[in-house]
């Protein structure tokens, strides 16, 4: 396997003593800044509800944490939750997708769901910590697993999505108007190849590299058995796909990846590169976080020639 398991697995599990995530923690974002490691997590306490944790370390495998959580719950559209942070940087302004799991009321007692409760959303920062919630990619539509790109093309935001079953590429002058008639689909299941033949989604953001975009992502079976791919996306256009390997580089092994709050799940949202390292930060059947890491220039290989 490309990806080797830190022998410190898990790095992050819940904390009995908290309110906010008693039960679960897991599906991390990570990124690289100023020296230090920034960890944003999804956590699940004693209301179940799904709220964002922020942990920060120097090695990316310690990790001191917030006593209180930095994004919750606060309007019909977040009700039930805000789950699967991803954040990226660009010209100096940090972002974080994520999805909100919630409902508008239209009358009295009378809910409206949100593309069955869930929609991608955005929120920004400029420290990391406190957070400004911008709005939706789409609404209506069961759309998740999306993620910003860390630089603009043409001047316009990138961002994938899913539309279920496929990974779709979504743009925008402004992140508050995402036009749907420049969306497109990217790549989808491949009903011959086993693993990843039902359902296909984003994982981290994406590295970019003189080749292409170096992607991650995750898919599952009919089985609903998760496993981590690669594949290498044109640079100038990532809706283009350069290479996908059928193999995949990780699947579902540890006994806390195996059995957990949703069993046989390893589902990566952070995957940044430090010196010729690859860190991938995942979930563990969500219920823990893990880390596996990758020889930058093997993995690079792997998505170009695999």
């Amino acid at each position: 396997m490309l990806l080797n398991r830190h022998p410190s697995n898990p790095i992050l599990l819940p904390d009995p003593q908290s309110d906010w995530e008693t039960y679960n923690v897991f599906n991390p974002s990570v990124i690289y800044a100023n020296g230090l490691f920034h960890m944003h997590y999804r956590a699940q306490g004693l209301d179940w509800l799904s709220r964002i944790g922020y942990a920060v370390s120097a090695d990316g495998i310690h990790w001191n944490r917030f006593s209180r959580p930095v994004l919750s719950p606060e309007s019909e559209e977040d009700a039930r939750g805000i789950e699967d942070p991803r954040v990226t940087e660009i010209d100096g302004t940090y972002y974080m997708t994520y999805t909100a799991y919630g409902n508008t009321f239209e009358g009295p007692g009378q809910p409206t769901y949100f593309g069955g409760g869930v929609m991608p959303m955005i929120a920004k920062s400029t420290n990391l910590i406190t957070w400004e919630k911008v709005g939706p990619i789409v609404r209506g539509e069961d759309n998740k697993d999306h993620l910003l790109f860390p630089c603009k093309k043409n001047g316009k935001y990138m961002a994938f999505h899913r539309r279920p079953p496929q990974v779709w590429i979504a743009y925008s002058d402004d992140l508050l108007t995402w036009p749907l008639d420049e969306m497109k689909p990217v790549f989808a299941p491949r009903p011959d190849n086993g693993w990843d033949s039902f359902r296909v989604g984003s994982g981290g953001v994406p590295i970019k590299t003189e080749e292409g975009w170096l992607m991650i992502y995750h898919a599952y079976d009919p089985d609903h058995v998760y496993r981590l791919g690669a594949c290498l996306l044109d640079l100038d256009d990532p809706s283009k796909v350069i290479n996908r390997p059928k193999p995949f580089i990780m699947e579902p092994k540890e006994l806390w990846e195996l059995r957990g709050d949703v069993p046989n799940v390893v589902f990566a949202s952070a995957n940044l590169r430090v010196k010729n390292q690859v860190y991938v930060y995942y979930g563990g059947a969500d219920h823990v976080v893990g880390l596996a890491t990758a020889d930058y220039h093997e993995l690079l290989d792997f998505a170009r020639n695999g």
